[in-house]
């Protein structure tokens, strides 16, 4: 695929917004008509999806202005604001599915209805391809705010399936007369809480990491070495660090170099490390390179000291 015809994370987004608006109407619809309390609460789940898709896309648009005077290291970062946003959201459903699933235990069973049973499945089918198209997308983009609507897309997913699950118990104890599966539908309700709780407080915790700069994994970082290691010039590493700004990185390095070199020189060999990073690592927006004069006289007197 060319790079032209590779879907934006932002149409991906749309999409995304207008399929959970289409999803709240119908969910909220049969769910009222059909007296379906998990699809009534997934529905809701849904209009909070329309808000988070809506936030992500604004942090997406927002991360992807060129830097400027005010934001001299660029505007990746909204993308995580968009990410965090969303997180809140789905926190936010959960509780409320979690106790109108819990309150629903309090009253008589209602009666489950094919109808509910076939917006749900309809629901599921919709959010599996959704998840897998953003998720495809995100990791194309490195977007962290499309890489949490497909997580969003991901608690639909669950939220459906015990929806249908429920749902489908339910009609069985109308059916047969069997009244525990009668409540299939809130227990289905709780179940699908519980998840979306799961899965906000992963998204949430990875928000708060990259805002407050967390380093990257040490694997990331042990590549980085082997490639600042391999410029000639590069005697030896004296710090590197790298964080996440939303779906790029910053690279902060520090190198001892012959104290012989000239300025000329010691710039050449910053050019030499910042490309040879960038060429291997699309995800490296900015390589600050510092350099301290290294001599060979003081390594060989450190190694005399070592031996001794």
């Amino acid at each position: 695929m060319s790079q032209t015809s590779k879907p934006s994370s932002a149409a991906a987004i749309t999409i995304s917004l207008i399929s959970n608006l289409f999803l709240t109407v119908i969910k909220i619809v049969v769910g009222v008509l059909a007296g379906s309390q998990v699809l009534i609460a997934d529905g809701i789940h849904n209009a909070g999806d329309v808000i988070a898709s809506i936030a992500a896309l604004s942090a997406t648009i927002i991360a992807k202005k060129p830097r400027d005077w005010d934001h001299p290291y660029g505007h990746g970062k909204a993308e995580v604001i968009g990410s965090a946003i969303v997180a809140i959201i789905m926190l936010v459903a959960a509780l409320f599915i979690g106790y109108h699933s819990v309150e629903a235990f309090f009253h008589p069973a209602a009666e489950a209805s094919l109808l509910a049973l076939i917006a749900a499945a309809v629901s599921l089918v919709w959010k599996i391809w959704l998840y897998y198209y953003c998720m495809q997308v995100s990791k194309s983009t490195n977007s962290k705010s499309l890489l949490a609507t497909a997580y969003d897309h991901l608690a639909d997913v669950y939220a459906s399936l015990a929806a249908v699950a429920g749902i489908g118990a339910a009609l069985i104890g109308d059916h047969y007369g069997i009244v525990w599966l009668q409540y299939g539908d809130p227990v289905a309700g709780l179940i699908v809480a519980l998840l979306i709780l799961k899965l906000s407080n992963d998204m949430g915790r990875e928000a708060v990491d990259i805002l407050m700069d967390r380093m990257v994994s040490p694997e990331k970082i042990s590549e980085y070495e082997e490639l600042v290691i391999s410029v000639p010039e590069v005697k030896r590493i004296d710090l590197i660090r790298a964080r996440e700004h939303g779906h790029y990185i910053i690279i902060d390095v520090r190198v001892g170099i012959p104290a012989e070199l000239n300025i000329q020189e010691g710039h050449d060999v910053s050019k030499k490390i910042k490309s040879v990073i960038m060429e291997r690592h699309d995800d490296v927006e900015e390589v600050l390179v510092h350099l301290n004069p290294w001599y060979e006289d003081e390594e060989a007197e450190i190694g005399n000291t070592a031996v001794k």
